[in-house]
Parts: structure tokens; C-alpha cells; sequence
């Protein structure tokens, strides 16, 4: 298999996924910040271990992208988002049911 030319493109993808695990981690202190005591640590809690995963996987992510010219599954991507946006509705509602 001939060596691969890559350019730029790992790069970005490392940096995507840097952007991503940040706003993550913001985001769960906001949480942990907003919401009741009884919930708030524990979603700001799940919404860390969920950062470290996916910082883990994007730099396996872009060393893969590195080395080989096929591009790896985005599954642990998509499980990854379902959960945020699983646990991000649940935070709005827990806020929403306290507001009322």
C-alpha cells in the first residue's frame, strides 16, 4: 500500500475533537453550577466521564488517521452524541419541572 498524503486534514480532526471535549467540559460545569444538588453533580459527573471518553477516542481517532488511509467507524462518535443530547434533555427537564 503506497504511503498516503494526508495534509491538513488530520490535524483538523484532532483540533475538532480537542473543540468538542471543551465545550463538553464547560458545559457539565454549567450543569454542575445550575442544577439542584441532588442531580446536578451526578449529570456534571457523567457529562465528565463522557469528555474523557471521547478525548480518548479523538486521539486514537487522529493517530489512526495518521497511519492508515481508511478512515474508522464513527460509532463510538454517534453513541457519544445520543448520550449528550440524551442527557442534556434530561437536564432541561429536570429544570423545566422545577421552574414549574
Amino acid at each position: 500500500m503506497a504511503p498516503r498524503d494526508p495534509g491538513l486534514q488530520p490535524e483538523r480532526t484532532a483540533l475538532a475533537w480537542r473543540r468538542t471535549g471543551l465545550s463538553l467540559v464547560v458545559g457539565s460545569l454549567v450543569v454542575v453550577r445550575l442544577v439542584d444538588a441532588p442531580v446536578g453533580p451526578w449529570l456534571g459527573g457523567v457529562g465528565l466521564a463522557v469528555t474523557g471518553a471521547l478525548w480518548i477516542a479523538g486521539e486514537r481517532r487522529g493517530r489512526v488517521l495518521c497511519d492508515r488511509a481508511a478512515h474508522p467507524g464513527a460509532a463510538l462518535l454517534l453513541a457519544t452524541a445520543a448520550l449528550v443530547a440524551v442527557v442534556a434533555l434530561l437536564g432541561v427537564a429536570w429544570v423545566l419541572a422545577r421552574a414549574s
